[in-house]
């Protein structure tokens, strides 16, 4: 193996093991939206969780949603907070005080494009979260739920989400569990974590019963 190869193995295994690192890192630093794990069904977990706060938008596409979101947290907001990104993003598709931004994101799509949502970090309730100033950013306080998830890792691409909503659909099913609203999709790392570290859930509100 001649020096050119070497330092070209070398230098790849630096950046590979940077890039693992990050990983690690930004998974392990994000603030997550707490729960409490009910029971599991054949590789479905059943999670009860709290009243929570996010911010949300609907947009023709996810990156139009993603910066309507993120500018709310990066101060465009009534306050001016800088708010850090809590886990997960929800997406629903068919210069003041820092705070961090909470895992996961949530995202799904209807007929009106996609719907995105940042959950915001605990100690934000619904009188101390700052209210945006887009007019197409609004704050959205949810009620306690029970949410039934099947976790994956990789991408998400939509044949993929659309595969294990079904499963998800079959497994409930056969468990008597019943859903009680559409499917959306959790995404929980950074767009800089290498795929098989993500964390991805396809989640649906369930029967509390």
């Amino acid at each position: 193996m001649n020096r050119r190869t070497k330092t070209a193995l070398v230098g790849g295994a630096v950046l590979l093991g940077g890039w693992i690192a990050w990983g690690a890192y930004s998974s392990r630093s994000a603030e997550e939206v707490p729960y409490e794990q009910v029971r599991e069904v054949d590789g479905v977990e059943i999670r009860r969780y709290p009243r929570t706060v996010f911010v949300e938008t609907t947009a023709t596409d996810q990156m139009t949603a993603f910066r309507r979101l993120f500018r709310y947290i990066s101060g465009e907001n009534e306050r001016q907070d800088e708010i850090s990104m809590t886990a997960p993003v929800r997406s629903d598709g068919r210069g003041g005080e820092s705070v961090s931004m909470t895992a996961p994101v949530r995202s799904d799509a209807d007929d009106g494009g996609t719907r995105m949502a940042f959950y915001l970090p605990e100690e934000y309730g619904p009188e101390s979260a700052p209210v945006p100033t887009e007019s197409t950013v609004r704050l959205v306080v949810e009620p306690p739920k029970t949410v039934a998830v099947v976790r994956f890792s990789w991408y998400a691409p939509g044949w993929r989400v659309e595969r294990l909503t079904e499963q998800l659909r079959t497994t409930l099913a056969e468990a008597g569990v019943e859903p009680t609203g559409e499917p959306y999709l959790l995404r929980y790392n950074d767009p800089w974590t290498p795929p098989f570290m993500r964390r991805n859930e396809v989640a649906v509100e369930v029967d509390a019963s």
